[in-house]
């Protein structure tokens, strides 16, 4: 019949319901364009995320073990200065995560999942995400930055140094990528 659901355990998906369509990627680069230079104007810093977590884990610290966090030499300099989240990197860092949440909720595209392959439980890929991520920070913090810090923040400023970062980074990515896909999928 005309308007019915072949099965009746199927729901009739409604238009509203939808995910809207992503942005093409030449707005979406003109926005993040955009989003650079007013960090600029406003801040006086680029982008970048990975100095955020390195002030979090010195408030906590000056939270557990003050005298510890203190004495240590990478942390205690921003116990210091000072309520280490007090910083424009902790506002930044706020907002897009605001910022991604209300666009997913806008765009109809939340939907907490576990992406992974056929052969990768949730568990697995979880860990390997976190391990990855604790890698990829400290990576970061040798670096002197992040991806968004040395790519986006250093490449707009012309930086020699967030090239080669960019090369090595999407080299690594890749070939990392062809390692994980034939040992986990």
């Amino acid at each position: 019949m005309p308007g019915h659901a072949a099965h009746p355990e199927q729901k009739e998906t409604k238009m509203q319901d939808r995910p809207r369509a992503y942005w093409p990627p030449l707005l979406a680069g003109l926005g993040l364009g955009l989003a650079l230079l007013l960090t600029f104007v406003i801040t006086g810093h680029g982008l970048g995320s990975s100095g955020f977590f390195t002030r979090a884990a010195a408030a906590a610290g000056g939270w557990l073990m003050p005298e510890a966090t203190a004495g240590n030499p990478y942390l205690g300099r921003y116990i210091d200065a000072g309520a280490p989240l007090l910083a424009w990197i902790t506002w930044e860092v706020a907002g897009l995560f605001v910022g991604a949440l209300m666009g997913s909720f806008a765009a109809r595209r939340f939907r907490p999942s576990v992406e992974r392959g056929p052969r990768t439980s949730a568990g697995l890929r979880l860990a390997l995400a976190l391990g990855g991520g604790v890698l990829t920070g400290f990576g970061a913090r040798l670096a002197r930055g992040c991806t968004s810090g040395l790519g986006l923040s250093g490449g707009a400023t012309l930086a020699v140094a967030a090239f080669i970062f960019l090369i090595a980074f999407f080299i690594g990515g890749f070939l990392f990528s062809m390692l994980t896909r034939r040992v986990w999928e």
